[in-house]
Order: C-alpha cells, then sequence, then structure tokens
C-alpha cells in the first residue's frame, strides 16, 4: 500500500479531483439540509435525503463496482427507498395540513373571546400564513405553548424561527430535500471513482490513491466550500433572512459546541463509511443508514414533532419507516467481497514468488548411526 505523504507527491490529479468533487458534493447537501430541517422537519428530511441518496448513489456504485453486489436484493432495496421517499412527502403534505386545522381552531377560539385580530375579522378560514402574520403573541397560552402539536405550540415555535415556514409553499421544502439528497447521492460514487480508478484516470503504473489519502483531499475541499457558503449566506442570506457579518458570527457562540460535535461525528461517519465502501463495496455501505431512524426519534421524542397529528398522518410516517428499515435490511444482506483487481493479483503472486525460496538452495546432509 503506497504511503500517504508519498501519495502525496503522485501524479495522481484526476483522482484528486475527483475526491475533492465529493467534497463539494457533500458540502451543498449539509448546507440545504439544514434548510430543509426548517421546512419539512428532521423527521421527514433525514428519511427522504438518503432514500434519495440510496436510490441514485446505490445504482451507480453497483456498476461502479462491477456488480459485486446481490442484484436480487440490491434492487428491491432501492426500490423500498424509493417508496419511503413517496412517503415521506405524504407524511409532509398530512402534517402540514394538521398545521392549518390547528391555527384555524386557534382562529375560531379568538373569534368567540372577541380578540382575533382586525385583519382577520372578516375572513372566514384565513390562510396558516395570515393567522402567524396577524395573531399577537400575548394571546398564545404559557401552558399550552410547552405542549408540543398544539397551536399555541406552533406559533411560539414559529416566533422564534428565524426561518418563517408556516403557510410557505410545500413544494419550496421539498425540492431542498431533494436537491439535498441528490448531492448526498453523488459524493459516495465521486469517492468510489477517486479510490477505484474506474474510468482510467492514472497512467499506467501510478497506484490509486489510498482511502487515507482521497479522504484528506475530500475534506479539504468540503472545508473549503463550507466556509465560503456560510460567509456568502452570511452577507447575502436566503429566504428573507436577517443579513450579519463575521463580527456578529464570532461574537455569538451560542450552540457552537454542539456544531463542532456534529462536524466531528460527520466526518468520523464518513471515513468509516469509505473503508467499509472499499472492502464490502459501496453500493452496500451506502445503505447502512441508522441516522434517519435515529433523527426520527430525537425529532419525535426532543422536538416535538408531529405530536397531535391526525391518524393519516402518523399511519404515513410509520409506514414510511418501516419500508426504510426494510430497505436498510435487503442493503445489508446484498453486500458483496471486492474482487482483487488482475494487476494487484500479478503483484501478489510475484512477492509469493520472491519470497519461496528454492528447495535445491539448501544443503541436503547425511547421517550415519
Amino acid at each position: 500500500m503506497p504511503n500517504f505523504l508519498t501519495q502525496l507527491t503522485q501524479d495522481t490529479w484526476p483522482c484528486v479531483l475527483m475526491a475533492m468533487l465529493g467534497g463539494l458534493f457533500l458540502s451543498f447537501g449539509n448546507v440545504s439540509i439544514q434548510y430543509a430541517w426548517a421546512f419539512v422537519g428532521l423527521s421527514v428530511a433525514q428519511v427522504v435525503t438518503s432514500s434519495i441518496a440510496v436510490v441514485i448513489g446505490t445504482t451507480l456504485n453497483y456498476f461502479l463496482d462491477d456488480k459485486i453486489n446481490k442484484a436480487s436484493l440490491l434492487f428491491p432495496g432501492v426500490a423500498c427507498f424509493l417508496t419511503a421517499v413517496l412517503l415521506g412527502s405524504s407524511v409532509h403534505s398530512s402534517n402540514a395540513a394538521d398545521n392549518v386545522a390547528k391555527l384555524r381552531s386557534f382562529h375560531d377560539n379568538l373569534k368567540d373571546s372577541e380578540k382575533v385580530p382586525e385583519s382577520l375579522a372578516d375572513e372566514a378560514a384565513p390562510s396558516a400564513k395570515d393567522i402567524m402574520e396577524n395573531v399577537d403573541v400575548e394571546n398564545v397560552c404559557a401552558e399550552q405553548a410547552k405542549k408540543a402539536g398544539t397551536a399555541d405550540f406552533i406559533i411560539a415555535v414559529e416566533n422564534q424561527r428565524a426561518i418563517k415556514v408556516v403557510g410557505e409553499s410545500k413544494l419550496v421544502g421539498m425540492s431542498i430535500t431533494l436537491f439535498a439528497g441528490i448531492c448526498f447521492a453523488l459524493f459516495s460514487p465521486a469517492f468510489n471513482l477517486a479510490t477505484n480508478d474506474q474510468w482510467h484516470f492514472l497512467k499506467e503504473g501510478v497506484p490509486h490513491l489510498v482511502i487515507y489519502t482521497a479522504f484528506f483531499y475530500f475534506s479539504l475541499a468540503f472545508v473549503v466550500m463550507a466556509v465560503f457558503l456560510n460567509v456568502l449566506f452570511l452577507y447575502y442570506p436566503l429566504l428573507n433572512l436577517p443579513k450579519s457579518s463575521i463580527k456578529e458570527y464570532l461574537r455569538d457562540g451560542n450552540g457552537r459546541g454542539w456544531a463542532v460535535a456534529a462536524g466531528l461525528l460527520c466526518g468520523f461517519g464518513n471515513g468509516l463509511q469509505f473503508i467499509g465502501g472499499q472492502a464490502a463495496g459501496y453500493a452496500a455501505a451506502d445503505a447502512v443508514q441508522a441516522l434517519p431512524l435515529v433523527s426520527t426519534f430525537w425529532g419525535i421524542l426532543f422536538f416535538g414533532e408531529y405530536r397531535r397529528s391526525s391518524k393519516r398522518t402518523y399511519l404515513l410516517l410509520v409506514s414510511m419507516l418501516i419500508m426504510f428499515s426494510v430497505a436498510v435490511g435487503l442493503l445489508l444482506a446484498s453486500a458483496g467481497q471486492r474482487k482483487v483487481s488482475a494487476g494487484e493479483d500479478t503483484k501478489i503472486n510475484r512477492i509469493q514468488h520472491q519470497n519461496r525460496q528454492p528447495m535445491d538452495k539448501y544443503s541436503h546432509g547425511t547421517f550415519d548411526f
């Protein structure tokens, strides 16, 4: 195996650029999903993006890895992931409708108590966005606001949000989620190409990039793009967010420790994913996605997502998680073992032959008794 420092000076730039492209895709995906969380919630965003990543990424990696995974299990698993994406979209739409119903009920209660804002007094069924923009926060019950899933809770949370999402088009949230999923789908195949050179970028005799060298360039590109995008969005924010500056960013360190911890965990997880992909195939490594299942429980238990929703929403949510779990199981079962390439096999045989000393080099003595 080539030394990491040695490879930094070798002519491997085509594969280096492919590894860096993978880092750029992951950086775009991570920034996008943070906006997706605000629009569709942690539970749905993670399942949908991961499912898209597996559907596209697994299919690409299957062919790049010379079909080492079992197609009879792999593609039914991909179909289950695709079904999970569609169910996730339905969960988001159903939950949005539930929230509108809660806010209109809140509006009706204000009407009965004659506390309804003048701008909404003549509207029989105002939109959720109108209610959010015109309601007086003082009318929110402090006790009810502590109960996840109530209209008071939704209003209180929305007033604390930097990104206002209630009443926004469902298409916006799902579009951001789909874009994040596509970015996540492409970073693993790019890394696969960087380490295995299926498109024969490297000159003859130049060894492939080892995982650690490729991961170094992957991480370097990720960091540079992440810093650039975050500084850009400080001064030119999206979705009507207030402008900020680097000075204000450095002054406000609230939650910075959690952000650093999340970054370290992300990097550690990606490294393990690539090591596993090199051993058992990137198609299977892409599929081992416990993240959405864990994040869904976080979203429901700790952040109050989908509390007090309709039975239809709960049915869709459970169906999405079951379909996702079945898909993960199928793709795990499809894992194969990477074959040694012809060139590497010849090299191994040559080394073994050199280390095997012929018997005629040994002198044979006779012993008389």
